[in-house]
């Protein structure tokens, strides 16, 4: 992209002095992995297209349904039927072409985690199970990748950052795999659907932090009540 092109598009996130332009280039440098096309999924694959992230990974193998698209922004309603990761690179494409948009239909597993992830500088995790969701964490301290994590239900979400530069990851903080038949989800007890859009948004901006060297919260989760409308950091 011709530099003009560059401050044109991104202007306003160049005016930041803490970014400027060489904060923007190492966006366009980046590497990201969203893993998860849903929820959580939707508002972080669209803000980081939007800031012009280079490559963008999208996991997922689900395929879009139409109960989806109360809080699944970047699919609609010629999505439903559609691969989950097929439709967001389709969004991706429209809302930004020169993000390189890697569509991964599969699903993380041990047998091919640490391959998937090697390839990108931070993990995202927008999955919806404990078992995913721990796989991802230890392949992460493996590889030696940070990782954001969140999670949703109901009114409430979570958001922290884990394995970066050193920091603490999933296990010091809850350090056994529950099972997730054991746990309520949004099957079960639903999801309002601007909940996944903050909580999202929380965790794109923890992403753009990162790749612009700007400050993140380690070692501390956030807790989000938006029935209460009250936010509150626990250390740990």
């Amino acid at each position: 992209m011709k530099s003009e092109d560059i401050f044109a598009r991104y202007s306003r996130q160049i005016f930041i002095d803490k970014v400027g332009l060489e904060g923007q280039r190492k966006i366009m440098a980046s590497k990201v992995l969203v893993v998860g096309a849903g929820g959580l999924g939707s508002p972080v694959i669209q803000y980081l297209a939007a800031a012009g992230v280079g490559t963008l990974g999208v996991a997922d193998f689900d395929i879009v349904e139409l109960h989806n698209l109360n809080r699944q922004v970047i699919h609609h309603e010629q999505s439903v039927g559609k691969s989950k990761v097929s439709s967001a690179a389709e969004f991706v494409k429209k809302l930004n072409h020169h993000v390189h948009c890697i569509e991964i239909e599969e699903k993380i597993e041990s047998s091919n985690a640490e391959e998937i992830l090697s390839a990108y500088d931070m993990v995202i995790d927008c999955s919806d199970n404990f078992s995913t969701r721990y796989l991802i964490n230890d392949s992460c301290v493996i590889i030696k990748k940070p990782l954001i994590y969140g999670s949703i239900l109901g009114f409430s979400g979570q958001v922290a950052v884990f394995n970066h530069k050193g920091s603490k990851n999933l296990r010091d903080l809850f350090p056994e795999t529950p099972f997730d038949e054991d746990i309520p989800d949004c099957d079960s007890l639903g999801v309002l659907g601007t909940l996944p859009g903050i909580v999202g948004s929380m965790m794109a901006n923890l992403a753009l932090h990162i790749i612009t060297d700007l400050p993140v919260p380690i070692n501390q989760m956030t807790l989000i009540d938006t029935f209460n409308w009250r936010f509150q950091s626990v250390d740990f």
